[in-house]
């Protein structure tokens, strides 16, 4: 008998990232820093210490209070995952059931959606207008959740947190608010040390950013005590590896190493800024830079494809998005190289 596909699934399409040698890669918004000696020393004694014949602490306790002690939050309020795209599916099945539904808005990471269909959800998108997430937009309809991120993706724009406070006094909806790029924003922005004043906020972080440990796929979930719990309860026993709870144990206690790296990720993102304003000037009406308070910039682009193809022929990758594009921070010699392609480009000296 042959095996039908269900709707959920049925039409959905792999997710592609770009793929191939290319000397340059600013598209997946990683960080440009590898861990120096002293951080790579502190990975090997951490990785020595794994017990491999040994399930891992099912609760990462240790990881758990190593990220809440460099955030000076509760470890109990912590719930930790492969990633914060496991915390996402796991939140999305525990706390909705069949055609509840859930908003997201567009453009923002687009697992959103499709972890609301797969949980069986009614998913509805509401359109950024000028790329501005409006969350007033969400509060005519009865939904279950609603989920965001902020700073944005891809737009590099951050809403104000008193707009996100309201809001979530407003609804009975689970407001999901995912700051995976928050450290890099200005202060005062993120809701990570409320959680224990709301019932329906859970705050995301990754340590795929600031940390810029991407491959250890690490994600966090900050919530109230009741929603820990169940979040807790729900989650599978042995969600993160050994290897990667040691790793990144040792890395959050080393908060001065951290900070660091976030401030030369923000100086080279703040760079990569002000050349863009200047390229804007030279290019009216080509060029437009949306927003930079994240570690990328978000690009209005009239020649968006024909930019991307350019770059790409010199080795240089970005993400375009129709007729934007998200282009990440990199090193000096990553921006300055992307930069003098870009000059060449819009400069007139492209032949």
């Amino acid at each position: 008998m042959p095996f039908f596909l269900n709707a959920k699934v049925r039409d959905l399409e792999p997710y592609e990232p770009i793929t191939g040698d290319f000397p340059i890669r600013l598209d997946v918004n990683e960080s440009f820093l590898s861990p120096d000696s002293i951080s790579f020393e502190a990975i090997i004694r951490a990785v020595e210490g794994v017990a491999f014949n040994r399930y891992p602490d099912h609760a990462a306790r240790d990881l758990c209070a190593a990220f809440a002690e460099y955030y000076s939050i509760k470890p109990e309020l912590v719930t930790a995952g492969n990633g914060s795209d496991e915390l996402l599916s796991v939140i999305l099945n525990a706390f909705t059931q069949q055609d509840d539904k859930v908003i997201t808005f567009t453009p923002d990471f687009s697992m959103y959606g499709i972890y609301a269909k797969l949980a069986g959800c009614d998913h509805i998108a509401f359109e950024k207008k000028d790329y501005k997430l409006d969350l007033t937009a969400a509060q005519g309809v009865r939904a279950r959740a609603v989920l965001f991120s902020n700073p944005n993706n891809p737009t590099s724009l951050v809403v104000p947190a008193e707009e996100i406070r309201r809001f979530v006094k407003s609804t009975n909806a689970l407001v999901v608010l995912d700051e995976a790029y928050m450290d890099f924003a200005a202060e005062g922005q993120s809701l990570l040390h409320e959680v224990e004043e709301y019932e329906n906020l859970i705050v995301l972080r990754t340590a795929s950013k600031a940390l810029g440990m991407a491959a250890i796929r690490l994600g966090f979930a900050v919530t109230n005590s009741r929603l820990t719990k169940a979040l807790q309860a729900v989650k599978s026993p042995y969600n993160v590896n050994a290897v990667s709870q040691a790793i990144g144990t040792a890395l959050y206690r080393d908060k001065k190493r951290v900070k660091q790296g976030i401030e030369l990720i923000r100086s080279q993102r703040d760079r990569l800024a002000e050349y863009f304003t200047i390229l804007c000037r030279q290019a009216p009406g080509r060029l437009e830079l949306i927003g930079s308070e994240a570690n990328f910039l978000f690009v209005k682009c009239k020649d968006a494809q024909k930019v991307t193809d350019f770059l790409k022929k010199r080795g240089i990758i970005i993400r375009q998005f129709g007729e934007t594009l998200r282009i990440t921070a990199g090193s000096e010699d990553e921006n300055s190289a992307l930069l003098n392609a870009l000059q060449e480009y819009f400069g007139g000296r492209r032949q």
